[in-house]
């Protein structure tokens, strides 16, 4: 009988347990054994392991986050990380191990597959829909749902006190939160990582809208984005595992400039890790089971070193190496669509 080994490492985000429930239930058809490693990478690492069965993920359907836990950990990191690794991959008997994560979950997949640990099959996940090679992450559509609702709630009340509402939401490298959001909830600028802030050209945006009767904005932002000049610093420097600064502050540097280059009255708010929580919606249940499913079917098939993709509407396979190779980030053309809004 195989036996399966899988985690979820990175951020958390809604849809991780349907992918979870997806595994058990298409290996325990197959007749395989599934072991959970808490934490992502630092279970397997420290071998701390929870049988995951029929009863185990029944009623996770719907739950955000996690039932395994999950980490930044870098196996590549820590002292003799990567041996432990491969160690109790051979030690728990596993046939297989089914990585659940971003860019870095998945850059250390493609590592490992390299580096005597084939046996590997990816699932991308984050909510900021960044990976290559496959159309959608599950994440993303519930992140994206929870910002517009947000969006559409600050509407209300920037009208009400005639206000500029600068709205702060994630996205690191990549704008596609900001930029779908914003669109999907009417904000009159976004500002993604992929474009420098020209803070004139907000300001004129927003003047613009002011003398055609509008007495309110709301300016969406991705946390990630940065000022065209005047050198504002809006990161932490302290680094993780992975090499990332942690990121804030550009919402609150960019509300107080705007106030004071046009004399609005201008407030922020900070959606933060509100996004990452709560339960999936109908697309993210149904893709990250998809995702599972096939995950289970390369493992059958030995297809290993790969990782499950969204193409068009169908479930595919890509290899690892590939899909980690650059992010995909918000192109210039899908832009110009938001930009036709502004002010």
């Amino acid at each position: 009988m195989a036996k399966i080994g899988i985690l979820t490492g990175g951020g958390d985000c809604p849809g991780l347990n349907p992918v979870i429930r997806a595994v058990v239930r298409r290996s325990i058809n197959e007749g395989f054994e599934v072991i959970g490693f808490k934490n992502g990478w630092k279970g397997l690492i420290e071998k701390d392991t929870i049988p995951l069965t029929l009863e185990t993920v029944s009623g996770i359907l719907p739950k955000g986050g996690t039932i395994l836990g999950t980490s930044r950990t870098n196996p590549y990191k820590k002292e003799n990380g990567v041996q432990k690794v491969k160690d109790n991959f051979k030690a728990l008997g596993l046939d297989a191990l089914i990585a659940v994560g971003g860019e870095d979950t998945l850059g250390v997949a493609s590592k490992l597959t390299k580096d005597g640990l084939p046996n590997i099959v990816g699932v991308p996940k984050t909510i900021d829909n960044d990976l290559s090679s496959t159309d959608y992450t599950f994440g993303f559509d519930t992140a994206l749902n929870t910002a517009m609702e947000c969006i559409d709630k600050l509407h209300t009340t920037a009208e009400s006190h005639h206000r500029i509402i600068v709205v702060e939401v994630m996205g690191r490298h990549a704008g596609w939160i900001a930029v779908e959001a914003g669109i999907a909830g009417g904000a009159d600028v976004i500002l993604i990582p992929e474009i420098p802030i020209d803070i004139e050209e907000v300001c004129a945006i927003i003047k613009k809208r002011h003398s055609r009767g509008k007495t309110f904005s709301i300016v969406v932002v991705a946390e990630g984005a940065q000022f065209k000049k005047d050198g504002f610093v809006t990161q932490e420097q302290k680094l993780d595992e992975f090499g990332h600064v942690r990121l804030g502050g550009i919402g609150e540097m960019l509300g107080v400039e705007i106030e004071k280059r046009t004399g609005y009255e201008t407030r922020v708010s900070v959606l933060g890790h509100i996004q990452r929580g709560g339960t999936p919606t109908a697309f993210d249940r149904i893709l990250g089971t998809r995702f599972g499913v096939k995950a289970v079917e390369l493992v059958i098939k030995k297809t290993f070193g790969r990782m499950v993709a969204l193409s068009g509407n169908k479930i595919v396979d890509v290899p690892l190496e590939q899909a980690v190779a650059a992010l995909k980030t918000v192109d210039s053309e899908f832009y110009e669509i938001a930009r036709v809004f502004f002010g």
